[in-house]
């Protein structure tokens, strides 16, 4: 079993930058693909970025490529989440995600990721 703590959101003004955080519990991190998604107020949870277990390939949702980055720290059971250039739009809470499949088509479902953190809310004034 993996246990997901996030942390590092709050308010920030549009085109400012923010960095999340996901710990994992447990010793089979690195056994997991890893994955953000966001859930805006009245909207369905969206796929936002996913990486691979040794961290070698990612993936990103269309609206924040470019200006998101993904990246985990095996050693440290953490993976992360650098917003760059934050829009309003933006605004949701954000959770991170373990996936266990190998392949990366199923890497943009929510349906397909066995652990979830509580989440973190950001939030981008404009």
């Amino acid at each position: 079993q993996v246990q997901l703590v996030e942390s590092g959101g709050g308010l920030v003004q549009a085109g400012g930058s923010l960095r999340l955080s996901c710990a994992a519990s447990g010793r089979t991190f690195s056994s997991y693909a890893m994955g953000w998604f966001r859930q805006a107020p009245g909207k369905e949870r969206e796929f936002v970025a996913a990486i691979t277990r040794n961290g070698g390939d990612t993936y990103y949702a269309a609206p924040v490529k470019g200006r998101f980055t993904i990246s985990r720290d095996n050693a440290k059971n953490t993976v992360y989440l650098q917003m760059n250039s934050l829009k309003p739009e933006d605004t949701a809470v954000y959770y991170c995600a373990a996936n266990p499949y190998y392949s990366s088509r199923y890497y943009y479902e929510d349906d397909k990721y066995d652990y979830w953190g509580q989440g973190t809310q950001v939030t981008v004034s404009s």
